[in-house]
C-alpha cells in the first residue's frame, strides 16, 4: 500500500494572508493525523512565505507527540539544501528529507535534479543525511533519461527518488499518456534495480491518483497538498482525506 503525506505548505499560505493564527497549522496537522494521514509534509522557503521555521519545530513536535500515542506517522521535509536548511533539517531530524532543485524565487518546485551536474553537492548531502539517520528522496523528472543521469542515480543512491509528476498530470487522460508514462516506468524500474524505493508528487489528485498507482504500484509514498485543499473547499478536509486514502489503501 501507499503512504499518503499532505503538505500543509496551503494551510500556511491561507493563514499568512492574513497575518494572525487562523487557521492554525498544527491544529490542521494534528487533525489530518488523526483522520489517517501517514505523514506531514513541508516545504520551507527562505523568505517563509507558507511555511515559516518556527512551523517547522512545532510540527516535529506534533509528529513526536503523535507517536507517542502510539500514531504511526511521518515528518518529510522538503527544500533546496543550502547551509541554513540543512542547519533546520539537522536541529529537527525529520524522517524523511527530500532535496528538492528549487531556487529561493520560484512558486513551486518545477524540475527535477541535473544529477550530471549536482552530483557533488548531491553526494555531500547525502552523505550528511545518512550520518543524521535521516531518510533521503530525490526530486527526479524521467524526460532526463540519459545514460549518466542514470550512472549518476547508481552511484549516489538515495535511499528514494519523489518522481516529479507535473508531465504525468498534463498528459492524464490524453493520447499522450501512454508514452509519458513509459517514461516515469522506466525511471522506476531503474531506481528499483538499484535499490532505491519510490515517491511521488506534484498536481497529483483524486482523478489521476488511480492511474498512477496502478501503472507504479510499488510507490511508497505520495506528498500532496495543493489538489487535496482545493478538493476540501467543496468536500471538506476529513472526507477528501479518505478519498485519497481509499485509493491508496485498497489492494492493487
Amino acid at each position: 500500500m501507499t503512504q499518503l503525506s499532505v503538505n500543509v505548505n496551503k494551510i500556511a499560505t491561507l493563514r499568512n494572508a492574513r497575518g494572525q493564527d487562523l487557521p492554525n497549522v498544527v491544529q490542521v496537522s494534528r487533525d489530518i493525523i488523526q483522520w489517517g494521514a501517514d505523514g506531514i509534509t513541508v516545504h520551507p522557503r527562505p523568505d517563509e512565505r507558507h511555511i515559516k521555521r518556527q512551523d517547522v519545530y512545532d510540527l516535529k513536535g506534533l509528529v513526536d507527540e503523535s507517536r507517542s500515542k502510539g500514531s504511526v506517522v511521518e515528518f518529510n521535509i522538503e527544500g533546496y539544501p543550502s547551509e541554513d536548511f540543512l542547519r533546520l533539517v539537522e536541529n529537527t531530524r525529520p524522517d524523511q528529507c527530500t532535496l528538492v532543485p528549487d531556487p529561493p524565487d520560484v512558486i513551486t518546485s518545477n524540475a527535477g535534479w541535473n544529477l550530471k551536474t549536482q552530483k557533488r553537492l548531491l553526494t555531500d548531502v547525502l552523505l550528511h543525511l545518512k550520518r543524521l539517520n535521516i531518510r533521503s528522496s530525490l526530486f527526479l523528472d524521467p524526460k532526463d533519461n540519459s545514460y549518466e543521469h542514470w550512472e549518476a542515480l547508481a552511484g549516489l543512491k538515495p535511499n528514494r527518488i519523489e518522481l516529479y509528476t507535473e508531465a504525468f498530470a498534463k498528459n492524464f487522460g490524453t493520447d499522450s499518456y501512454s508514452s509519458v508514462i513509459q517514461g516515469y516506468q522506466a525511471l522506476a524500474s531503474q531506481a528499483m534495480e538499484a535499490g532505491i524505493g519510490l515517491n511521488a508528487g506534484h498536481d497529483l489528485n483524486l482523478q489521476n491518483l488511480p492511474a498512477l498507482i496502478h501503472d507504479i504500484p510499488e510507490i511508497k509514498e505520495v506528498s500532496i497538498g495543493h489538489a487535496l485543499i482545493c478538493e476540501s473547499l467543496y468536500m471538506g478536509l476529513e472526507t477528501t482525506l479518505q478519498h485519497y486514502l481509499k485509493i491508496l489503501k485498497k489492494p492493487q
